[in-house]
Protein backbone atom coordinates (compact mmCIF):
# COMPACT_ATOMS: atom_id res chain seq x y z
CA UNK A 1 0.00 0.00 0.00
CA UNK A 2 1.09 3.48 -0.82
CA UNK A 3 2.37 5.80 1.89
CA UNK A 4 -0.31 8.33 3.03
CA UNK A 5 0.91 12.04 3.35
CA UNK A 6 -0.25 14.64 5.23
CA UNK A 7 0.53 18.41 3.46
CA UNK A 8 0.34 21.48 5.99
CA UNK A 9 0.71 24.64 4.50
CA UNK A 10 -0.85 28.01 4.47
CA UNK A 11 0.14 28.82 0.59
CA UNK A 12 -3.51 27.36 -0.98
CA UNK A 13 -1.73 27.39 -4.26
CA UNK A 14 0.86 25.15 -3.04
CA UNK A 15 -1.25 23.11 -1.16
CA UNK A 16 -3.10 22.21 -4.81
CA UNK A 17 -0.33 21.61 -7.19
CA UNK A 18 1.77 19.75 -4.68
CA UNK A 19 -1.32 17.41 -4.11
CA UNK A 20 -2.05 17.12 -7.09
CA UNK A 21 1.45 15.85 -8.22
CA UNK A 22 1.56 13.47 -5.60
CA UNK A 23 -1.12 11.92 -5.91
CA UNK A 24 0.15 11.26 -9.58
CA UNK A 25 3.35 10.18 -8.23
CA UNK A 26 0.93 7.14 -6.23
CA UNK A 27 0.59 9.11 -3.18
CA UNK A 28 -2.54 9.19 -1.02
CA UNK A 29 -2.76 13.02 -0.13
CA UNK A 30 -4.36 14.79 2.46
CA UNK A 31 -3.61 19.16 3.38
CA UNK A 32 -4.65 21.44 5.45
CA UNK A 33 -4.17 25.23 5.28
CA UNK A 34 -3.21 26.16 9.40
CA UNK A 35 -1.26 24.53 11.84
CA UNK A 36 -4.55 23.23 14.64
CA UNK A 37 -6.58 21.68 11.25
CA UNK A 38 -3.01 19.93 10.50
CA UNK A 39 -3.44 18.68 14.06
CA UNK A 40 -6.81 16.86 13.79
CA UNK A 41 -6.03 15.69 10.42
CA UNK A 42 -3.30 13.94 11.51
CA UNK A 43 -5.47 12.62 14.34
CA UNK A 44 -7.74 11.48 11.43
CA UNK A 45 -5.93 10.04 8.65
CA UNK A 46 -2.45 8.35 10.41
CA UNK A 47 -0.32 9.53 7.79
CA UNK A 48 2.89 7.55 6.66
CA UNK A 49 4.80 11.16 6.58
CA UNK A 50 3.90 14.87 6.84
CA UNK A 51 5.09 17.56 4.80
CA UNK A 52 5.52 20.62 7.43
CA UNK A 53 5.41 24.39 6.18
CA UNK A 54 7.48 26.37 9.26
CA UNK A 55 5.91 29.81 8.79
CA UNK A 56 2.30 29.85 8.94
CA UNK A 57 -0.04 32.30 10.98
CA UNK A 58 -1.50 31.26 14.78
CA UNK A 59 0.27 27.90 15.48
CA UNK A 60 3.29 27.66 13.20
CA UNK A 61 5.63 24.73 11.83
CA UNK A 62 7.90 24.95 14.80
CA UNK A 63 4.76 24.06 17.45
CA UNK A 64 3.36 21.75 15.05
CA UNK A 65 5.96 19.57 15.06
CA UNK A 66 6.97 20.06 18.47
CA UNK A 67 3.05 18.40 19.06
CA UNK A 68 3.36 15.81 16.49
CA UNK A 69 6.58 14.52 18.10
CA UNK A 70 4.11 14.30 21.35
CA UNK A 71 2.41 11.55 19.52
CA UNK A 72 4.50 9.51 16.78
CA UNK A 73 7.90 9.27 15.56
CA UNK A 74 6.03 9.69 12.36
CA UNK A 75 8.79 11.11 9.68
CA UNK A 76 8.13 14.45 9.10
CA UNK A 77 9.72 17.13 6.72
CA UNK A 78 9.62 20.78 6.80
CA UNK A 79 9.04 23.35 4.06
CA UNK A 80 11.34 27.02 4.70
CA UNK A 81 12.24 29.31 2.70
CA UNK A 82 15.07 29.69 6.10
CA UNK A 83 18.42 28.75 5.19
CA UNK A 84 20.15 29.38 8.28
CA UNK A 85 22.20 26.52 10.05
CA UNK A 86 20.44 27.75 13.28
CA UNK A 87 17.28 27.04 12.51
CA UNK A 88 17.64 23.55 11.19
CA UNK A 89 19.56 22.70 14.03
CA UNK A 90 16.35 23.57 15.76
CA UNK A 91 14.51 21.33 13.62
CA UNK A 92 16.83 18.69 14.16
CA UNK A 93 16.65 18.70 17.92
CA UNK A 94 12.61 18.72 17.39
CA UNK A 95 13.16 15.46 14.96
CA UNK A 96 12.64 16.78 12.00
CA UNK A 97 13.52 14.23 9.40
CA UNK A 98 14.59 16.21 6.18
CA UNK A 99 14.15 19.93 5.28
CA UNK A 100 13.11 21.23 2.09
CA UNK A 101 13.88 25.14 0.95
CA UNK A 102 11.43 26.67 -0.94
CA UNK A 103 11.22 27.27 -3.86
CA UNK A 104 11.90 23.60 -4.81
CA UNK A 105 11.13 21.36 -7.67
CA UNK A 106 8.40 18.82 -7.75
CA UNK A 107 11.44 16.17 -9.11
CA UNK A 108 13.48 16.90 -5.64
CA UNK A 109 10.59 16.73 -3.24
CA UNK A 110 9.61 13.24 -4.73
CA UNK A 111 12.88 11.85 -4.16
CA UNK A 112 13.24 13.60 -0.63
CA UNK A 113 10.18 11.83 0.23
CA UNK A 114 11.02 8.22 -1.05
CA UNK A 115 14.45 8.67 0.84
CA UNK A 116 12.80 9.64 4.08
CA UNK A 117 10.69 6.72 3.42
CA UNK A 118 13.37 4.45 2.93
CA UNK A 119 15.14 5.82 5.96
CA UNK A 120 12.26 5.33 8.07
CA UNK A 121 12.14 1.64 7.58
CA UNK A 122 15.63 0.62 9.38
CA UNK A 123 13.97 1.33 12.32
CA UNK A 124 10.61 -1.87 11.61
CA UNK A 125 11.12 -5.40 12.66
CA UNK A 126 13.59 -7.61 11.44
CA UNK A 127 15.38 -10.45 12.17
CA UNK A 128 18.19 -8.52 13.92
CA UNK A 129 16.04 -5.93 15.61
CA UNK A 130 18.28 -6.19 18.70
CA UNK A 131 21.06 -4.55 19.42
CA UNK A 132 23.33 -4.64 23.21
CA UNK A 133 26.49 -2.00 23.39
CA UNK A 134 28.11 -2.50 26.61
CA UNK A 135 25.57 -1.28 29.29
CA UNK A 136 22.79 0.27 26.45
CA UNK A 137 20.24 -1.73 24.77
CA UNK A 138 18.83 -0.89 21.39
CA UNK A 139 15.13 -2.09 20.44
CA UNK A 140 14.14 -1.42 16.90
CA UNK A 141 11.03 -3.58 17.34
CA UNK A 142 9.76 -1.12 20.27
CA UNK A 143 12.46 2.07 19.01
CA UNK A 144 13.41 2.49 22.32
CA UNK A 145 17.26 2.81 23.77
CA UNK A 146 17.77 1.71 27.38
CA UNK A 147 20.92 2.33 29.11
CA UNK A 148 21.05 0.52 32.49
CA UNK A 149 17.66 -1.18 31.84
CA UNK A 150 16.00 2.91 32.30
CA UNK A 151 14.42 3.96 29.31
CA UNK A 152 16.31 6.88 27.36
CA UNK A 153 14.70 9.61 26.07
CA UNK A 154 15.80 9.52 22.39
CA UNK A 155 14.65 11.91 19.32
CA UNK A 156 13.50 9.84 16.65
CA UNK A 157 16.29 10.86 14.91
CA UNK A 158 18.69 10.55 18.19
CA UNK A 159 17.73 7.28 17.94
CA UNK A 160 18.05 6.68 14.11
CA UNK A 161 21.91 7.51 14.50
CA UNK A 162 21.90 5.21 17.69
CA UNK A 163 20.53 2.34 15.85
CA UNK A 164 22.90 3.50 12.43
CA UNK A 165 26.08 2.80 15.19
CA UNK A 166 24.58 0.12 17.05
CA UNK A 167 23.99 -2.76 14.04
CA UNK A 168 27.58 -2.06 13.67
CA UNK A 169 28.53 -4.26 16.57
CA UNK A 170 31.38 -1.84 17.69
CA UNK A 171 32.58 -1.17 14.30
CA UNK A 172 33.43 2.52 12.99
CA UNK A 173 31.50 4.22 10.68
CA UNK A 174 32.25 6.55 8.42
CA UNK A 175 31.15 10.24 8.76
CA UNK A 176 29.80 10.46 5.23
CA UNK A 177 28.16 6.97 5.54
CA UNK A 178 26.31 8.23 8.51
CA UNK A 179 25.57 11.80 7.06
CA UNK A 180 24.00 9.50 3.76
CA UNK A 181 22.01 7.26 5.71
CA UNK A 182 20.70 9.93 8.32
CA UNK A 183 19.70 12.45 5.67
CA UNK A 184 19.63 11.10 2.03
CA UNK A 185 21.65 11.92 -0.93
CA UNK A 186 19.62 14.81 -1.30
CA UNK A 187 20.54 16.04 2.29
CA UNK A 188 21.57 20.05 2.73
CA UNK A 189 22.61 19.04 6.33
CA UNK A 190 26.36 18.90 6.78
CA UNK A 191 28.98 17.72 9.37
CA UNK A 192 27.84 20.20 11.51
CA UNK A 193 24.62 18.68 11.96
CA UNK A 194 26.02 15.24 12.28
CA UNK A 195 28.01 16.41 15.00
CA UNK A 196 25.08 18.07 16.99
CA UNK A 197 23.56 14.57 16.70
CA UNK A 198 26.42 13.05 18.07
CA UNK A 199 26.75 15.68 21.06
CA UNK A 200 23.36 15.13 21.80
CA UNK A 201 23.50 11.60 22.21
CA UNK A 202 26.13 11.79 24.02
CA UNK A 203 24.69 13.71 26.78
CA UNK A 204 22.10 10.85 27.36
CA UNK A 205 24.55 8.21 27.01
CA UNK A 206 27.69 9.59 28.71
CA UNK A 207 28.63 9.59 31.99
CA UNK A 208 31.04 12.68 30.78
CA UNK A 209 30.44 13.81 27.63
CA UNK A 210 32.97 15.65 27.18
CA UNK A 211 35.12 12.63 27.67
CA UNK A 212 33.22 10.13 26.22
CA UNK A 213 33.55 5.93 26.51
CA UNK A 214 30.60 4.81 24.43
CA UNK A 215 30.09 6.85 21.64
CA UNK A 216 33.37 7.78 20.63
CA UNK A 217 35.02 9.64 17.56
CA UNK A 218 37.91 7.85 15.41
CA UNK A 219 39.96 10.64 14.16
CA UNK A 220 39.53 11.52 10.01
CA UNK A 221 37.23 8.79 9.92
CA UNK A 222 34.21 8.80 11.73
CA UNK A 223 31.94 7.36 14.77
CA UNK A 224 32.13 3.91 16.72
CA UNK A 225 29.84 2.92 19.77
CA UNK A 226 31.75 0.57 21.49
CA UNK A 227 30.20 -3.25 22.15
Amino acid sequence: MPAKILLIDDDTTLLRFVGEYLAKEGYPVATAERGEKGLRQFYVERPDLVLLDVMMPGMDGWEVCARLRELADTPIIMLTAKTAESEKLRGFRLGVDDYITKPFSLAELAARIRAVLSRAALGQPDDASFFRAGPLTIDLRKRQALLDGQVLDLTPTEFRLLALLGRQDGRAVAQEELLREMWGEYREQGDSALRRYVWLLRQKIEADPESPKRLVTVRGFGYRLES
